[in-house]
């Protein structure tokens, strides 16, 4: 069986890990869920992340990250562009997240970046997800 939306999958696994107070959470690995898991890492969203192979296939095992309370630092995950209609931004159209307290995750020609790094590199994209 395939999967139509493989990001909305790593999301919702991330949300349903969260929700249920795990300390990690396992997901099958792509470059394009690998390097998401990196701007998550790079924005403190994640404590880390490493990847488990065996033999032919790869999972990306995602350390969730909670504050001294317990409390999950997600809060929310979106998705905004999704396989039946894709969202595109310009350089001089990145939208802030909260005020700036989110982040936005683009797919650019520069690779999956967070908003602060596509406005740092003045390109624009494919806008993935939001995350506070």
């Amino acid at each position: 069986m395939t999967m139509t939306d493989p990001i909305a999958d790593f999301l919702t696994r991330i949300r349903n890990a969260l929700k249920a107070e795990k300390r990690w959470v396992d997901i099958p690995g792509s470059n394009m869920k690998n390097r998401i898991a990196y701007v998550l890492k790079e924005e403190n969203y994640i404590k880390d992340f490493i990847f488990i192979s065996d033999g032919e296939k790869v999972t990306i095992r995602i350390f969730l990250k909670y504050d001294h309370h317990g409390n999950p630092v997600i809060s929310e995950l979106k998705r905004v562009s999704k396989p039946g209609c894709r969202i595109y931004v310009g350089a001089n159209e990145i939208p802030r997240v909260l005020d700036g307290l989110g982040v936005a995750i683009l797919s650019t020609s520069k690779g999956i970046v967070s908003n602060k790094a596509a406005k740092k590199f003045n390109v624009g994209g494919e806008l993935i997800c939001n995350i506070w």
